[in-house]
């Protein structure tokens, strides 16, 4: 008879891994862990489970927002995927902070923040151990996500990785919508520089963290490209034959965007990537947009 081990898994049996916000990343990452995991995936709807079990996860219901109904997560595996994003208000993580209370002693976990921990860096290069600054609420809810799960990792003795993630593309997940209602973009002079990650390459970088990440340490999960955020605009619009986008002033632009656009178009920042290639060991599939864009067009 299989005796149980403290991940929930039979000795000749796979240890268990929890993911949390299982999106579009989550679902990019199941096939390549389900064959050395057996994989719970966090869900409040009762509607996505048929689509998680089909994807090779095992469905659970519970809600960061209601610890209460936290209680069955809580040591269900020593491994976890935080993917959830902070709620929509407030200076602090509630829902991080919920989850840290029921994690086990003694765990792994991989954490999917944002770079815009860093705020506006004026188009500076920058790498992991630029002070943070965070400029608005979403941000600094993801501070408190981060040091929230430090104070965790170091109290129960886990070992914690941290990804700061830059605009995530896809074929799927590209500004179509935005090009063809031929929303503006910064004239060239006051543009800002920005930065990306295809999700296939954010789904093997957190797949490789789990295994190689450091203790506490803080990984940039983005490309080689180096671009600004209307030639990126621009790159997307060629590859998909649509107009490019008008180019507006700042003082103008930011009367026609959204105030979470424009928060994004007042940031401007260059992030170094080397830390996922020579300790995590990273071959990016995409080391471009443009070389992803040569793939859809």
């Amino acid at each position: 008879m299989k005796t149980e081990n403290k991940n929930g898994a039979g000795k000749l049996g796979r240890p268990r891994l929890l993911i949390l916000g299982c999106g579009d990343v989550g679902l990019r990452l199941l096939p390549l862990l389900r064959d050395r995991f057996r994989i719970f995936a966090v869900t409040t709807q009762e509607t996505r489970q048929q689509d998680l079990r089909n994807a090779g996860a095992i469905p659970v219901i519970a809600d960061l927002d209601r610890p209460q109904t936290l209680a069955r997560i809580a040591r269900l595996a020593s491994t976890i995927v935080h993917l959830a994003p902070p709620q929509s208000d407030g200076a602090t993580d509630r829902r991080t902070r919920n989850l840290a209370a029921i994690l086990p002693d003694h765990a792994t976990l991989i954490y999917v923040s944002t770079s815009g921990v860093y705020g506006d860096c004026g188009g500076e290069r920058i790498d992991e151990t630029r002070p943070l600054r965070p400029h608005n609420a979403r941000a600094v809810r993801r501070v408190d996500a981060e040091r929230t799960l430090r104070i965790w990792a170091r109290r129960s003795h886990s070992r914690l990785g941290i990804l700061r993630v830059p605009g995530i593309y896809a074929k799927d997940r590209l500004p179509v919508e935005r090009l063809q209602k031929g929303t503006p973009a910064l004239l060239a002079e006051e543009d800002v520089y920005t930065n990306h990650i295809h999700a296939d390459d954010l789904a093997l970088i957190v797949a490789a963290a789990l295994f190689r990440a450091q203790s506490c340490r803080v990984y940039h999960a983005v490309d080689d490209s180096d671009m600004k955020m209307g030639d990126y605009f621009d790159a997307v619009a060629d590859a998909m034959s649509l107009p490019r986008p008008p180019r507006l002033s700042h003082a103008v632009l930011q009367h026609q965007v959204s105030p979470m656009m424009l928060s994004f178009m007042s940031e401007s920042r260059r992030l170094v990537n080397q830390r996922i290639k020579t300790e995590l060991g990273i071959r990016l599939r995409y080391p471009t947009v443009v070389t992803a864009l040569k793939a859809v067009s």
